[in-house]
């Protein structure tokens, strides 16, 4: 991973160690949840940080995009692989826009055009 962008994680990480510093509770719940979904289970390690990375693809997260795939290639996930993921995020997102285009958007139309 680029200088920058090992930079920019290592701001969150840096950030959430000061909030610990006010809401201990909180950000230790924040881990263990976390820890715990990230663990081996029906789902390999690889796959849940391969999910976790097209999640924060589909939700703009520069930090958890850099973080995931980070994590991703450590699990053992390849170059290939990641960029399959890239791709089915941005097959969901565009998959996003349209259903919501055509429920949403044409039922405004509807009542604002006829």
């Amino acid at each position: 991973m680029s200088d920058q962008m090992e930079s920019k994680v290592r701001a969150y990480k840096d950030e959430l160690t000061h909030m610990s510093a006010q809401m201990p509770q909180v950000v230790e719940t924040y881990h263990q949840f976390t820890g715990e979904c990230f663990q081996e289970g029906a789902l390999d390690a690889k796959t849940k940080q391969l999910i976790a990375l097209g999640m924060g693809l589909f939700a703009n997260n520069e930090v958890c995009t850099f973080y995931h795939v980070r994590e991703a290639l450590q699990k053992g996930a390849t170059p290939e692989e990641v960029m399959e993921t890239v791709a089915v995020a941005g097959a969901v997102g565009g998959g996003h826009a349209i259903s919501q285009g055509v429920t949403r958007v044409q039922k405004a139309l509807e009542g604002i055009v006829h």
